[in-house]
């Protein structure tokens, strides 16, 4: 059952109102108002059951995280209008009945039609398009969660499914953080590039034990070069924050939140020992990657959570000096995918062709800058980029934004609305 393509009332009085706000800056709205309404009509499907599922757009399958990315934005309005409330508690409860089908996959199908991956070497279903293990799958259904009722105070989402799907989170992060002994994931995919499997009999690159919980994979859906992937791991630590609040404040739950209280403080605590390194240029910063060997990975991609979206994501200020120090580092040459070119310079991804700059790594620049110039010039950047199409791609080529991947990538497009909305001075309710 796919939503109508009228636009709800809520969403055209928005419209007007950041026309109203930006009189001098038509085509900066036009495309938020493209990107906002095309999420919702061609990727947003109300189920009978009463929950949600939403596609990427160009794949008719869900990922736990870009679907909570998606209706992200909607937020703002879920405070007065119950449908779009409803759409995302809809969602919410979709993504934990996903997770509880199999917390280690990351997309599903919107039934058991066995579509996807089903020859990938892992424990497949016809559930499961994809089992690829990424720690941002379980954090962003925790995420939403939260910020739906911090953003409508409804608390109806935090049901039964969700200590169960909680627990499952809890105790998949425990279980890898000794990944070596006792995990028993494994993930291998034949005749592919070599960023779509995981080595050593589908084990991933060999780690020592850190604190922190590793990851198969990160949010581009590539193989993690080293197994603990540091923007993830902070994202762990806020959810699990969120988490403790939660079973304090709702469900009146000691055990959980203490459950939930030290398995942060360990993830934390690994992150602070193993994942920042002393840079001969630009100081203290974070690294991208780390094995807990003496190995890191010091680079960011465009896919979040990244370095870049730390302070986006809650885990420090926009001005941790820390982070600082890995912005300007990780927007600089020295790392091996900021592309620099006639047309832009930003962050791209080994998951796309060399030197294509991606639509939400330049909304995230914007997001995270301490000064309005910058997130005018990143809006005005993504405007310049989207080759006539008014909508926001996956990439485009530093030189030629004609040159792009995806017609239209529905990330990207609330990403896009999300900075938009946030020089509006309208942002999500985060706490």
């Amino acid at each position: 059952m796919a939503q109508s393509t009228q636009n709800p009332a809520s969403i055209l009085r928005l419209m007007q109102h950041i026309r109203a706000t930006l009189p001098d800056k038509e085509h900066l709205a036009a495309i938020f108002e493209n990107g906002f309404s095309n999420t919702l009509h061609t990727t947003i499907k109300r189920m009978p059951d009463g929950t949600t599922f939403v596609i990427t757009g160009d794949i008719p399958a869900m990922w736990l995280r870009d679907s909570a990315a998606q209706v992200r934005p909607y937020l703002v309005l879920a405070g007065e209008d119950a449908d779009l409330a409803d759409m995302i508690e809809g969602l919410v409860r979709r993504q934990l009945a996903c997770v509880l089908l199999d917390p280690y996959a990351n997309a599903f199908n919107q039934s058991p039609t066995g579509g996807g991956h089903q020859q990938d070497l892992t424990a497949m279903t016809p559930w499961l398009w994809e089992r690829k293990y990424e720690i941002d799958s379980l954090c962003y259904p925790l995420q939403l969660s939260y910020l739906l009722w911090k953003n409508t105070g409804r608390t109806s989402q935090f049901d039964e499914t969700f200590r169960r799907a909680a627990a499952a989170i809890i105790e998949l992060w425990t279980t890898e953080q000794h990944h070596e002994t006792e995990s028993p994931y494994s993930f291998e995919r034949l005749n592919c590039p070599p960023t779509d499997t995981l080595p050593r009999d589908g084990k991933g690159s060999l780690t020592g034990y850190t604190g922190m919980t590793w990851s198969g994979f990160r949010p581009s859906d590539d193989a993690c070069t080293y197994g603990y992937l540091i923007p993830s791991n902070m994202f762990a630590v806020v959810v699990l924050r969120y988490l403790e609040e939660i079973a304090t404040e709702v469900l009146a739950d000691p055990g959980l939140a203490e459950q939930a209280s030290l398995l942060r403080a360990e993830i934390d605590r690994g992150i602070q020992h193993y994942g920042i390194i002393d840079h001969p240029e630009y100081g203290r910063i974070y690294a991208y990657e780390t094995d807990g060997l003496g190995n890191h990975n010091l680079m960011d991609d465009a896919n979040v959570p990244s370095l870049l979206a730390i302070p986006y994501l809650g885990y420090v200020g926009k001005e941790d000096p820390v982070y600082q120090n890995t912005r300007r580092f990780i927007l600089s040459r020295a790392n091996p995918y900021f592309f620099e070119g006639e047309a832009a310079s930003g962050i791209g991804s080994p998951h796309t062709p060399d030197r294509y700059i991606w639509h939400i790594a330049l909304a995230m620049q914007g997001l995270t800058a301490t000064d309005k110039q910058e997130q005018e010039q990143m809006l005005e950047l993504l405007a310049a980029t989207t080759a006539d199409t008014g909508l926001m791609h996956e990439g485009f080529h530093a030189d030629d934004p004609q040159q792009f991947t995806r017609p239209w990538f529905s990330w990207a497009n609330m990403m896009y609305s999300e900075l938009l909305l946030d020089y509006c001075g309208i942002a999500v309710r985060t706490n």
